[in-house]
């Protein structure tokens, strides 16, 4: 890789591919091997861990063949590690988090899980099955589990929703009768809810107690008001139903007291009046340190989406109130994150040490601060991770998009290098990095004198093209005509072999197989990298071949831009290593009559491909007997002739066809009757 400018963020590469499939095998195990399910969201989960399982037996047989791949394949191998590794942390979470919390969040969990399969199916897009040295059942296992994740739809169980109803009511009916002993009646009921969702023991009682005030902890201080409330009432009723179920009513007041009594010194301020201390009477506060809307010295500012800084305390109030708006300037607030303001706050500290004004911070919030430790230093504490993570995103790709478009070419070289980064491991991140406006800006690049900026402008554009929409804006952006030119002179050989794959991830859509292959240049210019490349950029050409030759009118135009001869050329080329890719393109090439016309004048193939079926790989085995299966139907006398002057050939298709559960073995039963019908015209069969 040339040399850089260090990066501008921090940024992960792809892993090596031993080490990367060593690790989809590892918590692809770690997941099938999970022991204790949740009792909440069990079809999902379930559902989830069955696919995976589905993909770990890919991913063995990917790392037993120990050959090189593709980097359309790297790339959704490295994706699917990224999905794998949230799916884990999901299911854990579920886990090891309240289970009666889980239940009050259903919905967001159940599209959490619906998130990560489509995006195991945009991953599985790019994977190119039919050139993997994988087993036939395997292969069709995972074609099934990517058809079902395209089109699997948000589940979300009725029965969860049900128990959430249940639940719920009980709530509502013990908060309005609690003191008539109302709640007790409905006890049986209670039971049989935390019975579903496996609280069946009072130690099983005080865990679920412990998760939520865990779950409490969280929430405090980021402006979840009403998510505190109803962990509180949570709590209160898990703790009231261990007594009345459990026969310990004293026992359970105590916990109930001893919970609130602790609640009410880390979160009171934010569910109690805060008049007492917001109202002190401090002399000379500047404006800037006054609250917009108590108008009080803030304790704890914090910036809203408008860019405007509040009292974390009363501006929660406010959202929590129902309003959505900037206070100050009546501006739809875009999300509700609370971005605590580390200036100002400093600021504020320096001058309450010169006036001798005691400046506490917010007891919420030091609750907060202090339950996470290290965390604390975290800039945003409203919304998920994940949340964050796509905010700095957006704003790093706006940076580095305004860089491509005004800067130097050394600044150019090191924006396109950090996108190209950006892009490699996220869906998140390609959709963001698109919505920025870098696809029109890469394409521009394509065409710079710079071999940096051009290699890291197609390889950025590939990484893209990984996410479904942004294969739309790249064709749209006219980027075929350039990806095509960087194809046939490139500045350099990784310039072109990832300009190979991208027309291969841009031609996943029929559309863009239809258009790319009606441009005149671009399927001579595969053929030209399937020449010349090097045994990774070979592969990136065959692969993306046989993806346009998938559509029938391309057949034609692969074969009259020469492919058959260069395709036949390197299954002698053991050094080149894609025996298999090219024994997949011609086989596809036989579907159209100037393919098979192409096919049979090669005097060589034959007896490679009779060669092939001993000692090739079992898609190597399945792919030689379709070819010889097309070569000999419809006027094949001659090659039917020459394999049965060949001794080595039928012995390897008896052997083959001895196994009917294989393809290859029913196309070789299939092979055998032709040649003992050309054989029985001859009288002399083969039988």
């Amino acid at each position: 890789m040339d040399e850089v400018h260090a990066p501008i963020m921090a940024s992960t590469g792809l892993l090596p591919t031993g080490a990367l499939l060593e690790s989809l095998v590892h918590v692809a195990d770690e997941l099938a091997s999970m022991e204790k399910l949740p009792s909440v969201q069990v079809r999902n989960i379930s559902t989830m861990i069955r696919r995976i399982k589905l993909l770990s037996s890919l991913f063995e047989e990917i790392q037993e063949t120990n050959r090189q791949l593709p980097p359309s394949s790297v790339l959704c191998l490295t994706e699917l590690f990224s999905v794998i590794r949230r799916v884990k942390a999901l299911i854990q979470g579920c886990k090891d988090g309240s289970c009666l919390w889980g239940l009050i969040q259903t919905e967001i969990l159940s599209n959490q899980f619906y998130v990560l399969v489509k995006e195991m199916g945009r991953a599985l897009d790019i994977l190119p099955l039919s050139l993997l040295n994988i087993t036939t059942d395997t292969r069709e296992q995972v074609e099934l589990l990517h058809k079902q994740a395209k089109r699997v739809d948000l589940f979300i169980d009725p029965r969860e929703l049900q128990r959430r109803q249940e639940l719920l009511q009980v709530m509502a009916n013990e908060k309005n009768s609690k003191s008539k002993g109302g709640f007790i009646d409905s006890g049986d009921q209670v039971k049989e809810i935390l019975s579903c969702l496996g609280l069946r023991s009072p130690f099983e009682y005080e865990e679920e107690i412990s998760k939520l005030e865990i779950e409490g902890q969280k929430q405090a201080g980021t402006g979840g008001l009403i998510a505190v409330s109803n962990i509180d009432n949570l709590i209160s009723l898990v703790s009231y139903s261990k007594s009345i179920i459990f026969n310990g009513v004293e026992s359970c007041e105590r916990t109930e007291k001893d919970h609130f009594k602790q609640r009410s010194v880390s979160i009171g301020r934010n569910i109690h009046d805060t008049s007492s201390s917001s109202q002190t009477v401090v002399p000379n506060i500047p404006d800037e340190f006054r609250c917009p809307v108590s108008l009080d010295l803030m304790r704890d500012p914090v910036i809203v989406a408008s860019g405007h800084t509040y009292d974390r305390n009363s501006i929660a109030r406010w959202i929590n109130s129902g309003h959505y708006t900037c206070p100050k300037s009546g501006q739809k607030l875009l999300h509700m994150a609370l971005v605590p303001n580390y200036a100002l706050k400093s600021l504020m500290q320096q001058w309450s040490e010169e006036n001798n004004i005691p400046l506490v911070e917010d007891e919420a919030s030091s609750f907060s601060n202090n339950s996470r430790g290290k965390l604390s230093e975290n800039p945003v504490d409203h919304i998920s991770a994940a949340k964050a993570s796509v905010d700095a995103v957006k704003l790093t790709a706006e940076f580095l998009v305004g860089k491509l478009a005004t800067g130097s070419v050394e600044i150019q070289t090191q924006a396109a290098y950090e996108l190209r980064l950006l892009a490699k491991t996220s869906m998140d991140n390609r959709r963001v990095i698109a919505e920025a406006g870098a696809i029109p800006f890469l394409v521009t690049l394509l065409s710079s004198p710079d071999p940096r900026i051009q290699e890291n402008a197609v390889t950025s554009l590939l990484n893209l093209s990984i996410y479904d929409n942004n294969k739309i804006l790249i064709m749209a952006a006219g980027a075929v005509d350039s990806i095509i030119g960087v194809l046939e002179s490139g500045k350099t050989m990784a310039a072109r072999e990832n300009a190979a794959a991208a027309i291969f991830s841009l031609s996943m859509k029929h559309d863009s197989k239809v258009a790319i292959g009606a441009r005149p240049r671009a399927i001579p210019a595969l053929v030209g990298l399937l020449r010349e490349g090097t045994p990774a950029g070979k592969r990136d050409a065959a692969t993306a071949l046989f993806n346009l030759a998938v559509y029938n009118a391309n057949k034609a135009i692969v074969v009259v831009a020469g492919a058959v001869p260069v395709l036949v050329e390197l299954l002698m080329d053991d050094k080149a290593s894609i025996t298999d890719d090219a024994l997949s393109v011609l086989a596809l090439l036989l579907g159209c009559s100037e393919g098979l016309e192409e096919i049979r004048k090669s005097r060589v193939l034959v007896p490679l491909l009779i060669d092939l079926l001993r000692f090739g790989s079992p898609k190597g085995k399945e792919n030689s007997i379709a070819l010889l299966l097309g070569l000999c139907k419809d006027g094949g006398g001659e090659v039917a002739r020459r394999l049965l002057l060949n001794p080595r050939s039928i012995p390897s298709l008896r052997s083959l066809a001895a196994d009917r559960s294989l393809r290859a073995g029913r196309k070789a039963d299939a092979l055998l009757r032709i040649l003992n019908k050309c054989c029985s015209e001859s009288h002399n069969p083969v039988g």
